[in-house]
């Protein structure tokens, strides 16, 4: 879920885009199923942190563009946050004094 918020920061982007964009931002570690995308978005997007952005049809194909939310960047902040407080700590004791 973290990935898939990083990568509708910029701008609003389809299924295909943020599955490129998420294994581009995890150095190809996190590569989801598009099933499993779809299930990520959805929770996201009952938990009000992404939106529908808008809808097109490409290729006689319904393509679906999903926007970060307010709520979504405050959520991603806090967690980004977090997570550097968290590497700090590793960080500091392993830095020489």
């Amino acid at each position: 879920m973290y990935y898939v918020l990083v990568a509708l920061l910029d701008e609003p982007l389809h299924g295909h885009a943020i599955l490129k964009a998420v294994a581009e931002l995890s150095g190809r570690r996190v590569n989801p199923s598009v099933g499993t995308l779809y299930g990520i978005l959805e929770r996201l997007n009952d938990r009000g942190l992404i939106a529908v952005d808008r809808e097109e049809t490409v290729g006689g194909r319904s393509r679906r563009y999903f926007r970060l939310a307010e709520d979504g960047r405050g959520v991603l902040e806090a967690e980004a946050r977090r997570m550097q407080r968290a590497a700090s700590l590793v960080i500091d004791r392993l830095s020489p004094a």
